[in-house]
C-alpha cells in the first residue's frame, strides 16, 4: 500500500516520539529537559542503568549511546514490537487521530505480484535445503564439512543445494503451482535467448539464502562446485525483489547483534560471515558479490554508526579498501564514520580464526583504523618525497580529498589530523634532515625528538625576540594557530626547548621540552608584560599582533639571507661603492626587523623597546607593519 505524500510527516508532527517511547521507557526526568521536548532514559534495547538513551520531540528521532540503536516513532515500534511497516503505521495514525488512506489499485497489485514472488523464493529454499540431504550432494557436504560447518550451522545460515539439472527446480515449483512466467520473474529460472521452456539459474552449487532486514528470502548466492565453473560464485538476478547493491548478506541478525552492544563487520564473502558469526562477532555482514555501494554504505550506518571494515590481505582486498575510501568521503560526517582493518597477507577472516582462534580476530578489531588513516597511506606508502614539488602534490592530493567532505566540522578535523600526520612526516627535514635514532635518540609515543639546530651556536640567532613573542602569544591564544600555521611550520628555533613548544604548539601534544621552553618565555623580564596584556584583549587584535611579529621575521629572515648572499660575492679588497652596497643591506635589515626603533643600541634597549611597542599597540597609539618582502 502506498501512502500520499506528506501522510507520515503529519504522523510525526502530531504524535511526539516522546509519547510511543514513554510507553516502554522510564524517563530520567532530572536529566531530561522536558519544555524543549528533550528525553532521556535507559535504553529498551539493551540492559543498561545509565540513561544514555535520547529521545528527542524537536527532530522526532532517538538514539542510544551505547548500543547506538537509533530511528523514528515507526522504527521504534518495527523494533521494539517487532511490528511490520504498515502496522506501526496504522497505529500511530490512530493515535493521531487520521484516517489511513484508501489503498492505490496499482499498489495494491504490486504489493500482491511481490507476495506471490516471495513465496516463490521461500518454495525455493526450502527445495534447496531438501537436496542437501541427496546422494548427489555428498560432496558438497564434504566440501561444508572442510570448511568447518556443523549441522547447527547449515541449520542456522539454511545452507543448500541446486543439483547439476537444467529443469530440477523448475520442475519443483510448477508441481507447488507456480507457473513459468512467475518463477522466471522471482530468477529461479531463466528463459533461452532464443526462446524456449525455462531453464534453473543455480545449478551444481552449493546455495546460501539471502534475506532482507526482515528476514524474508529476497534472493540466493551459490559457490561452484566445479572448478572450472566460468563464475565460482552466482548470484540472484536483478528482480522485483533483490537488488544486490542495496542489500548485506545476513543484514537482520547483525543488526540484532549490533543492537546488544556488538560491532558493525563488514567482510567479502558468505563463508568469512559463517565464521565471523560462528566465533561470536554476529554483527557480520557481506556485500553480494560487488564492491561496496553508496546504498549499502547508508544501510550500514543505519545500523551502526561506525562499521568496521575487513578486508582480506590480498591484492584485491587492497584494491577494495582504496575504492572506499573515494566512496565514503563524499559520505562521512557525524554519526557516518568507517574503521578499516586488513587481514594478514593471504588469509581471510575465516582463516585467522581457524589458525589463531577469535581471540585474534578480536584483537584486530579492536585496533581497526579510522579512514583517515587509510587516505594518509595511501598516498604516501611506497613514494618519495624529496623535493617541493612531490610535497606539493602530495598537498594537492590531500587537500581535494578533504574538500570532498560535505560536513564543516569533520572536514576541519580531517585537515587536523592530516596536518599532524604531514608533520610527522616532514618535520624531521625542517630540523637538519632528522631522523628517528639520529643523534643518539629515538622516538617516543609518536613523537620525534628534535636535534639542536646548527644556529645554536648564533647567541643572536638563539634570543630572538620576535620569535619568543610569536611562540608565546600562539601558547596563550592557541585559536590563533591553525590562521598563520604555515608561517609558524617556516619557524626553525635555535634553542631545544623553544622547537619542542613548537612542535607541540602545532601538533596540539605536551611535551616536557615544550613545558620549559614556555615558562622560560613566561619568565622573560622583557617579555613579563605579553601574557598580562594579551590575555585582556579580543582575538582580533592579538591575532594582529601575531601577523606583524611573523612579518618582522620572514623579512629579518629574506634581507639576511640577502647580506649573506653579498657577503659570499666578495672577491678581492671591498671598494667603496661595495662597502656602501653592504651598509645599506645591513640598514635595511635593522628597519626590517625594528622599524620604530632604529635608536635602540643594545640588546637590552630593544628588548624594552619590544615591550613597550607591544604596550603601545594595545593602547592603539602605534603599529607599522613593514612591508612583505
Amino acid at each position: 500500500m502506498s501512502l500520499p505524500p506528506g501522510f507520515l510527516d503529519e504522523i510525526r508532527n502530531r504524535v511526539p516520539i516522546s509519547r510511543v517511547i514513554g510507553k516502554k521507557v522510564v524517563w530520567d526526568l532530572r536529566k531530561s529537559n522536558q519544555a524543549r521536548g528533550d528525553w532521556w532514559a535507559p535504553c529498551p534495547f539493551h540492559q543498561e542503568k545509565s540513561a544514555s538513551f535520547h529521545c528527542d520531540d524537536q527532530k522526532g528521532y532517538y538514539y542510544c549511546f551505547g548500543c547506538h540503536a537509533k530511528g523514528d516513532a515507526i522504527s521504534f515500534l518495527r523494533e521494539a514490537d517487532g511490528m511490520e511497516f504498515m502496522e506501526a503505521v496504522k497505529l500511530l495514525a490512530a493515535e493521531a487521530g487520521l484516517t489511513m488512506p484508501e489503498p492505490d489499485p496499482r499498489a495494491r497489485e504490486r504489493t500482491d505480484r511481490r507476495t506471490r514472488l516471495l513465496e516463490v523464493t521461500e518454495a525455493a529454499c526450502r527445495w534447496f535445503r531438501l537436496q542437501l540431504q541427496t546422494g548427489a550432494a555428498a560432496e558438497a557436504r564434504d566440501y561444508l564439512v572442510r570448511r568447518g560447518l556443523d549441522q547447527a550451522a547449515l541449520d542456522r545460515f539454511e545452507i543448500g543445494f541446486a543439483p547439476d539439472s537444467r529443469t530440477a527446480l523448475t520442475g519443483a515449483l510448477r508441481d507447488k503451482g507456480f507457473d513459468d512466467a512467475l518463477i522466471v520473474e522471482s530468477g529461479m529460472a531463466a528463459r533461452p535467448d532464443k526462446g524456449g521452456a525455462p531453464y534453473d539459474r543455480f545449478r551444481g552449487r552449493i546455495i546460501f539464502p539471502i534475506r532482507d532486514g526482515q528476514g524474508r528470502c529476497i534472493g540466493f548466492g551459490g559457490r561452484a562446485m566445479d572448478p572450472n565453473a566460468r563464475a565460482k560464485y552466482l548470484n540472484s538476478p536483478e528482480t522485483p525483489l533483490f537488488d544486490k547493491g542495496r542489500n548485506l548478506y545476513n543484514l537482520g541478525p547483525a543488526r540484532a547483534a549490533v543492537a546488544k552492544g556488538q560491532r558493525l563487520v563488514v567482510v567479502e564473502g558468505y563463508m568469512d560471515v559463517i565464521a565471523l558469526a560462528r566465533a561470536g562477532f554476529e554483527g557480520a555482514v557481506a556485500p553480494l558479490g560487488t564492491a561496496v555501494t553508496e546504498d549499502q554504505l547508508r544501510l550500514m550506518w543505519r545500523v551502526s554508526p561506525e562499521p568496521v571494515i575487513a578486508l582480506d590481505g590480498d591484492a584485491a582486498g587492497q584494491r577494495a579498501a582504496q575504492r572506499l575510501i573515494d566512496l565514503a568521503l563524499p559520505m562521512t560526517g557525524p554519526g557516518q564514520a568507517l574503521r578499516f582493518v586488513i587481514l594478514p597477507p593471504g588469509q581471510d577472516p575465516d582463516d585467522l580464526i581457524k589458525a589463531a582462534g577469535p581471540g585474534a580476530m578480536g584483537a584486530l578489531l579492536d585496533q581497526a583504523r579510522p579512514l583517515v588513516d587509510l587516505l594518509w597511506s595511501r598516498e604516501t606508502e611506497g613514494q618519495v618525497f624529496d623535493s617541493p614539488e612531490r610535497k606539493a602534490a602530495l598537498d594537492k592530493r590531500l587537500a581535494d580529498a578533504v574538500a570532498r567532505i560535505p560536513d564543516e566540522r569533520t572536514r576541519a578535523h580531517y585537515a587536523e589530523e592530516l596536518r599532524r600526520k604531514r608533520w610527522e612526516l616532514f618535520g624531521g627535514s625542517r630540523r637538519g634532515d632528522w631522523k628517528p635514532g639520529k643523534r643518539g635518540g629515538a622516538a617516543k609515543a609518536g613523537r620525534p625528538i628534535l636535534p639542536v639546530p646548527a644556529t645554536a651556536s648564533d647567541p643572536q640567532a638563539a634570543g630572538t625576540l620576535l620569535e619568543g613573542a610569536s611562540l608565546l602569544i600562539c601558547a596563550l591564544r592557541p585559536e590563533l594557530i591553525a590562521q598563520e600555521e604555515t608561517r609558524l611550520e617556516r619557524l626553525t628555533p635555535a634553542d631545544p626547548n623553544r622547537a619542542a613548544l613548537l612542535f607541540d604548539l602545532l601538533g596540539q601534544t605536551q611535551s616536557p621540552a615544550g613545558a620549559r621552553g614556555l615558562e622560560t618565555l613566561r619568565r622573560d623580564a622583557h617579555l613579563g608584560l605579553t601574557p598580562a596584556v594579551i590575555d585582556a584583549q579580543d582575538t582580533e587584535t592579538v591575532a594582529a599582533i601575531l601577523t606583524n611579529l611573523l612579518d618582522r621575521l620572514e623579512a629579518q629572515r629574506a634581507i639576511g639571507a640577502e647580506l649573506a648572499r653579498a657577503e659570499a660575492e666578495i672577491q678581492g679588497e671591498a671598494d667603496e661603492g661595495l662597502t656602501w652596497r653592504m651598509q645599506q643591506i645591513a640598514r635595511a635589515r635593522h628597519r626590517a626587523e625594528r622599524p620604530e626603533l632604529e635608536g635602540a643600541t643594545d640588546l637590552n634597549e630593544d628588548r624594552e623597546a619590544l615591550s613597550a611597542q607591544l604596550s603601545q599597540f594595545i593602547d592603539g597609539q602605534i603599529w607599522r607593519k613593514p612591508p612583505r618582502r
